[in-house]
């Protein structure tokens, strides 16, 4: 778990991967709508969305020859349970 959450944090560390997210928040987007939203270009929003998929911090599905990218809410999970651990050392951070 330690190496896919090293993954996740290298994953997240890129902020057009962040700003990705945040788009991707409320509902699933095809890669057209992403690029539109953000302002970035096409290939680049493809090459995060790969390397993001390949971390499976995205899930995704086609629909003829578009390709829907979603928040993979269980790698999340496993994020989330990472940050609440931490939490309970807080005092050592402090």
């Amino acid at each position: 778990m330690a190496a896919k959450l090293e993954n996740i944090f290298k994953v997240l560390s890129e902020p057009n991967r962040l700003r990705i997210l945040k788009c991707l928040e409320d509902s699933e987007k095809c890669v057209c709508m992403i690029y539109k939203k953000l302002d970035l270009p096409q290939n680049l929003i493809s090459h995060h969305l790969a390397v993001m998929r390949k971390h499976k911090v995205l899930n995704y599905r086609r629909e003829g020859k578009s390709i829907y990218y979603s928040v993979n809410q269980e790698t999340f999970k496993v994020l989330n349970k990472f940050v609440k651990r931490l939490d309970k050392y807080q005092c050592w951070i402090e």
